[in-house]
């Protein structure tokens, strides 16, 4: 048995070399799987292990003389690498500082996201934590204002033709099966929303990507644990923010491209692979705009169980 995700459907493949091995238990004690265990005070391959090797890389990396490998689920042994020196990570001030700086910028300055930048920025999202290996998230990369402008061109089209989707007899008529949240977000927010993008758009104006150098949609597969975009896109909006590019979240988009038939052409028009449950588009460069003050925002509720 494997947790099957888009990319494979299979079980990694554990090799022990006994003669590497100090049967210190490392690997066993990291393994969440069962895969590895302790038989008298040897370290083996386990015969009922949970789901069979996930392919974490966990006992891979803890092992200090190299007396474990796995392979598969995209996984080998040539993906190890050193861990940075702990004194060049950021502390906890230098990090702190770093997100506070951040804030959404929706005004760029006239110039394109270098490619290195691009590349620094996948690098970064990729080493974020996901539910199960290997990540089945997907990254649209929209480069150059004039391709991001027709995306959203294109878009706003698709809005045109969903226009009932937020007419009032519609909103009537399902108010009962809504809810009272789903219907206020629906009056209050995107049938505004609909109404802002597509009237702009005719006047040339992108309310939908705001004009930006630089897109990326994060996205996963129906077999995706639905935090894992979401964390991705997370980790490249602080690695821009490093770079000194502003970035934005924009989660409009996403939820109305999802279901349907003309969903279903809008995404295989621009090359997305599946629809998920989860999603966000991020977009980057390099501000127009200087802010002096950061806000401290609150969360809804924190309660501590003792």
């Amino acid at each position: 048995m494997a947790i099957p995700t888009s990319r494979t459907n299979q079980k990694a493949e554990i090799r022990l070399y006994n003669e590497k091995c100090t049967n210190c238990g490392l690997c066993v004690s990291v393994c969440k799987d069962f895969s590895l265990v302790m038989e008298n005070k040897k370290t083996r391959i386990s015969d009922n292990p949970l789901f069979g090797c996930v392919g974490c890389g966990h006992c891979m990396a803890i092992c200090p003389t190299g007396a474990v490998e796995i392979n598969g689920r995209m996984l080998s042994p040539n993906q190890l690498y050193d861990l940075p020196a702990k004194e060049s990570a950021a502390d906890f001030s230098q990090l702190l500082a770093l997100l506070q700086r951040r804030r959404s910028i929706r005004e760029f300055i006239d110039k394109e996201v270098e490619n290195d930048l691009v590349d620094k920025i996948i690098d970064a999202a990729q080493t974020a934590p996901m539910g199960v290996p290997p990540s089945d998230v997907n990254i649209l990369i929209i480069r150059g204002r004039m391709n991001i402008r027709a995306f959203s061109q294109d878009f706003c089209d698709y809005l045109n033709g969903m226009k009932w989707f937020v007419s009032d007899w519609f909103l009537a008529i399902n108010r009962p099966f809504l809810g009272k949240a789903n219907s206020e977000m629906f009056r209050d927010f995107l049938k505004p929303i609909f109404n802002v993008f597509t009237s702009k758009m005719k006047e040339g104006i992108d309310m939908v990507n705001y004009n930006a150098p630089l897109a990326m949609y994060f996205y996963g597969s129906p077999y995706t644990d639905p935090a894992d975009p979401i964390i991705a896109a997370t980790y490249a909006m602080i690695a821009a923010e490093s770079l000194g590019l502003g970035t934005c979240m924009l989660g409009t988009v996403h939820p109305l491209i999802q279901n349907g038939n003309k969903a279903r052409k809008f995404r295989q028009d621009h090359r997305i692979k599946y629809a998920s449950r989860e999603g966000l588009f991020v977009i980057f460069g390099y501000p127009a705009v200087k802010y002096h003050k950061g806000i401290k925002r609150t969360f809804a509720s924190v309660q501590t169980l003792d």
